[in-house]
């Protein structure tokens, strides 16, 4: 997937942010990854919101979406108050339909450059903390376990439990220089 593109979201894409976030919703439950995301949770008024505080980006390849993601700039909702050191990648989405395996990571790295252009130092993110298989899949892309949050708000759900992970870009060398796939936009 040597030609994937990432640019910021538009109006335009909230129905394809919609049926992504559906998608990987569903596919997470075929595969046992349970409470996590559930299909219809989302709609285009919450992408929406997002754009207005934080970036949502689209990922295409071979002219095709590829996947999406946002980042926020402050989570106190799970994080609390913080310094301004960090980016919070929220909602990674694939598309398995035409996305080839691997692709999520290039897409967390895509993510993980974007926060270091804004001049992060430090990724974060959380996924339940019950899922052993989102949690391995985060450290296995070098993010390590910094803490747990009880009790986080949920779309139209009950609060849950939540992993915090954190990559500290300067000691993983990520930086605005490093190669594909190309950011563009914002």
């Amino acid at each position: 997937m040597n030609d994937l593109r990432v640019r910021p979201a538009t109006e335009s894409d909230l129905p394809t942010l919609v049926r992504l976030r559906d998608d990987a919703a569903r596919w997470m439950l075929a595969r046992g990854v349970t409470g996590q995301w559930r299909p219809g949770e989302l709609d285009e008024d919450h992408f929406r919101q997002v754009m207005a505080h934080g970036e949502v980006w689209l990922a295409e390849s071979g002219g095709h979406v590829a996947g999406a993601w946002e980042v926020w700039w402050e989570d106190e909702a799970a994080w609390g108050p913080q310094p301004p050191v960090a980016g919070y990648v929220h909602r990674l989405m694939v598309d398995r339909s035409t996305a080839p395996p691997g692709t999520g990571r290039l897409l967390l790295r895509a993510a993980e450059r974007r926060v270091a252009a804004a001049g992060r130092t430090h990724v974060r993110l959380d996924c339940l903390a019950g899922s052993a298989q989102l949690n391995a899949y985060y450290r296995d892309a070098g993010y390590r376990v910094v803490g747990r949050k009880e009790g986080k708000p949920q779309p139209g759900g009950a609060p849950k439990a939540f992993t915090l992970l954190e990559k500290d870009l300067r000691q993983a060398g990520e930086g605005p220089a490093q190669g594909s796939p190309a950011l563009s936009g914002r």
